[in-house]
Order: C-alpha cells, then sequence, then structure tokens
C-alpha cells in the first residue's frame, strides 16, 4: 500500500531537505520530492532515520539471556518505543551453553520476525576478555580463544552472529580477528588492557573498532595514548559511544566528535533496568542496584546503563555540541555503515527499508514506522 508523509525537514545522507515528502509502498521508499506548492499539511517536523542500537543487553525489565518466552518481542517493541527500527541483542559473559541458547533465540527471532524493532542478529560481548578492565563481567568465566569455538558460536548463530567483542591482547586475538573477518562478522575491542600498538595491529589484522569507547579499556595517556588514542586516530575504527554524561564526561563525547564524528556509533549498552523504577536487578548474573537511572555493581562499578538511543542523541547535540544531523547520522547511518547493511537501513533515500522517526525540533520522538507500518508509542 503506498503512503505519504510530509515533512517540514528531511533528513537525507547529504543533509536536510526543507518541505520535501516522502512516498513508501510495501515497507520500501520509492521517492523522496519537494511537497506540491499550495500543500499546507505536514506529518513531521523533522522525518529522519530510524536508529540502530547495535549494543544493547535488555530494558523493559528483560535481558537478552533470560530464556523465556516473549523475551526478545518485550525488548523489540521497549527499543522501538525509543526510536530504535533495528538492533542487535547482545550476549554477555556467561558459561558457553547459556551463551549458546541465547544466541540460537536470538536466530530464531530473526528468522521469525516478530513486534516492533526488527532484530538483525546477535552481538557477542564476552568471554574474551581480560581480567583489569573486566567491568561487570565475571572473570572466572572468560575464555582463551579457539577457531574451533568461534566457529560453533557461529553455527549456533545459523550465521545470524553479526558482532564478536574481544580483548586484542589475548593469545591467538590476531588469528581469531582474521577467521572472523573472513566469516563475515565484525569485531569490536574492548574490556581489555591492551596499549596502542596492539590495538592499532589487531585494526591492521582487520577489527572495526571498540566497544563503548573510553569504558572498559586503556585510557588516553600523552606517553601511551592506550586503546582510546588508536580508536580516535585511526580512521579505520569505529567507535561506540554511551552518550549518557555518567559514563562517559561530555568533554570526552566532545573529544569524539572533534576526532571522529563520522566515525561514531552510538549505542545504549542498555540493560533490564532500562525503561523501570529505581531498584534491584542482575547482570551477568550478579545483583546490581539502579538508583537515579544508573546502575552499579556491589563494588560500585558502573553496570550497563539505562540510556535510550533517542536520549543519547540529544546528549550529543546538548552536551557535546554535535549538530542534529550529526548526532542522527551517529544512530543510524553510521551503525548501519558498520553493520554492512547501510544499502538497506540507515538513511531516507529511494529504494531503502521505510524505517523513519518523526521528531520534533527537541529531537524527542513523534512517531515511528518499520518497514512502512506505524507503531503505538
Amino acid at each position: 500500500m503506498s503512503q505519504l508523509l510530509r515533512a517540514r525537514r528531511l533528513l537525507t545522507e547529504q543533509g536536510w531537505l526543507t518541505d520535501h515528502q516522502l512516498r513508501m509502498d510495501n515497507g520500501i521508499i520509492t521517492a523522496i520530492e519537494p511537497i506540491p506548492a499550495g500543500v499546507t499539511a505536514r506529518e513531521a517536523e523533522r522525518l529522519c532515520p530510524a536508529y540502530i542500537d547495535i549494543h544493547v543487553h535488555g530494558g523493559a525489565g528483560v535481558d537478552v539471556m533470560d530464556d523465556a518466552p516473549g523475551v526478545l518481542d518485550t525488548l523489540a517493541m521497549h527499543k522501538a518505543r525509543e526510536g530504535v527500527g533495528a538492533f542487535l541483542p547482545t550476549t554477555v559473559t556467561a558459561p558457553l551453553a547459556a551463551i549458546h541458547a541465547a544466541l540460537g533465540r536470538i536466530a530464531q527471532r530473526v528468522k521469525s520476525g516478530g513486534p516492533g524493532a526488527r532484530v538483525l542478529g546477535s552481538y557477542l560481548e564476552g568471554p574474551y576478555f581480560t581480567p583489569q578492565n573486566k567491568g561487570a563481567h565475571p572473570p572466572e568465566l572468560f575464555r582463551e580463544l579457539d577457531i574451533a569455538e568461534l566457529d560453533a558460536l557461529i553455527a549456533v548463530s545459523r550465521n545470524t552472529l553479526r558482532a564478536v567483542a574481544l580483548a586484542p591482547e589475548k593469545a591467538g586475538a590476531l588469528a581469531a580477528i582474521r577467521h572472523l573477518k573472513q566469516r563475515g562478522v565484525r569485531v569490536m575491542l574492548g574490556h581489555s588492557a591492551a596499549t596502542c600498538e596492539q590495538t592499532r595491529a589487531a585494526f591492521d589484522a582487520g577489527a572495526d573498532g571498540l566497544v563503548h569507547c573510553y569504558n572498559g579499556m586503556t585510557g588516553l595517556h600523552h606517553r601511551e595514548p592506550g586503546m582510546v588514542g588508536a580508536g580516535l586516530t585511526d580512521a579505520r575504527a569505529w567507535l561506540e559511544l554511551i552518550a549518557d554524561g555518567h559514563h562517559v564526561h561530555p568533554v570526552a563525547m566532545r573529544l569524539c566528535t572533534c576526532c571522529a564524528k563520522d566515525r561514531v556509533v552510538l549505542i545504549t549498552d542498555a540493560m533490564q533496568a532500562a525503561g523501570m523504577p529505581d531498584g534491584r536487578y542482575t547482570l551477568c548474573g550478579e545483583d546490581v542496584v539502579m538508583q537515579s537511572g544508573v546502575v552499579r555493581t556491589a563494588s560500585g562499578g558502573l553496570a550497563g546503563s539505562t540510556l535510550s538511543l533517542d536520549a543519547a542523541v540529544r546528549n550529543m547535540v546538548e552536551l557535546a555540541g554535535a549538530a542534529p544531523e550529526e548526532a542522527i547520522h551517529m544512530a543510524s547511518l553510521h551503525p548501519a555503515r558498520l553493520l554492512g547493511i547501510d544499502g538497506e537501513l540507515g538513511s531516507l533515500r529511494p529504494g531503502k527499508r521505510a524505517n523513519l522517526i518523526a521528531l520534533d525540533d527537541g529531537l524527542h520522538l513523534q512517531n515511528i514506522w518499520i518497514e512502512g507500518q506505524a507503531l503505538p508509542l
């Protein structure tokens, strides 16, 4: 069925178009054109591509690792309400059997579809880390890299495993990176004590970027630039960023826009407490406490986030000085490019899937369309 949406401003990869309309048919964008003279109706203040969250563990009281009916449907509806049209459910460090089971459930949801945001595949965060910057991941469950084990994970996922996070200083890391890339899997670096040189070697081997830049890695120092320095200065590296003002100071957020605004990928890293009241929750099998929206472990460390992706976009504008179109691209076009799906998602262009959001001038979500279908907020 053909639909028409008219907007005061419409965002393309090249920038804003004023008073343009978008046509879509059977879930595909078919045309973007000026609104005819004399037509005053507008369905949106700002019409933009729906967001893509490549790194999310849970929300609305559910966790990707939960073996319970409807978990991914609940999470998909929760993500849609923050403007996300597609996402990667992300696993955590756990016994290998639990990881296999989660990858299998995600694969089934990819194949079957369902309500809310589209599940693009899975993101494996752990168990291939080192203890120094472990975050909330239990180090006793960390594992050594093994090509056969990685192939088994891909097989269990029915080839829906999209990204693997690992520590580049681990034995066999460079070979594992090359192998994963040959299998079509993106590789992100994090929860690691790697030096700048070790990180650059991993990029040379094909690694795609940094897991939640600044968090869970060696920081920027003028004599040892660490993983952060390697990522900020390497034009090949995508930088995941939790732009909530808690995980990363606004000045550090601004540094990303100064050094790498075309390589920032906004993520939530959200866990089950996202969208829920303060209280006790779990992450990686451990009890955590959310107070004033910030989740911490018993030792006081940050444990995932409760950030929504639409808030991350606003934070990049308000706290880091990004232009609205730059911040929106960080949550849509950039993750699509990282995953190699920018031919179908990530921007508004004829021929792409009709995953759209309407925003007001404050960048607050008004409406979302997924595959051309409007969803209730």
